[in-house]
């Protein structure tokens, strides 16, 4: 296991070799590098600090996920180009569907674990206070303060612990789409749910396989919940394997 940081420092990520083919890693929002490597033991895998989590840097800007899919691929090219088969949980699924879509010869093959693809999400409608303040502040009738703090009050847990400029990666992330980026995947993909995800519930995931043209399969394991690379890391590792016998 090496930690090695590439693009002058930009990014850190953890080299560790095995058994092939060779994985990218990206990890789910406030997590970082250590989180999917316990579930992918035993192969070679590069498991990457995103920018503004671990030990990288936080981004100059509110990046979404196409501007964090961009510098995974210049990170990827530096290392020598891959092509890998990318492992993208929760927020890393969504710069894996992005970094697929913009930079097909990077990646050989895609699983997507647990990832909110679509803005709209059951269940996760903002509070009726929050969309109200909301409202009047976009009429000019309250002031960005109270905004601010309506956010504050009513958001998420990781709105509440996000600060400085990855609050606002947040806020931008989270209401992004990626139904364009979907269609356009060339290579094979793999989904691989918890059944009692209630982040990004299954459904999500059959209806984003309608949208992909390779799908390899599309499994919802029982009993597991977002974090299925915890639950069930056997489920998530047949999927590695069945994305890359089919993207060879």
């Amino acid at each position: 296991m090496t930690l090695r940081t590439h693009l002058d420092g930009a990014v850190f990520a953890e080299h560790l070799s095995g058994r092939v083919p060779a994985i990218l890693a990206l990890h789910g929002w406030g997590r970082d590098r250590h989180d999917l490597l316990p579930a992918l033991q035993g192969r070679e895998v590069v498991a990457v600090d995103l920018p503004g989590f671990g030990s990288s840097p936080s981004p100059p800007g509110a990046w979404g996920a196409r501007e964090y899919a961009e510098r995974a691929a210049s990170a990827i090219v530096e290392m020598g180009g891959g092509p890998y088969v990318v492992v993208g949980h929760s927020f890393g699924g969504r710069v894996a569907v992005c970094l697929a879509a913009e930079h097909p010869g990077l990646v050989a093959g895609l699983v997507l674990a647990g990832v909110p693809l679509f803005r709209s999400i059951a269940g996760r409608r903002p509070s009726l206070r929050y969309r109200a303040v909301r409202a009047a502040r976009r009429f000019g009738l309250v002031p960005q303060s109270r905004l601010d703090a309506a956010r504050q009050r009513y958001g998420s847990a990781d709105y509440k612990a996000a600060t400085g400029v990855m609050r606002d990666v947040l806020v931008r992330v989270v209401n992004e789409d990626y139904r364009a980026e979907l269609g356009r995947i060339e290579c094979p993909v793999a989904f691989c749910w918890g059944a009692n995800d209630t982040a990004a519930p299954p459904a999500m995931a059959r209806e984003a396989a309608g949208m992909v043209s390779r799908v390899v399969r599309v499994e919802v394991v029982e009993g597991a919940g977002h974090d299925v690379h915890r639950d069930a890391p056997e489920r998530l590792n047949a999927a590695v394997d069945a994305v890359a016998d089919a993207a060879t």
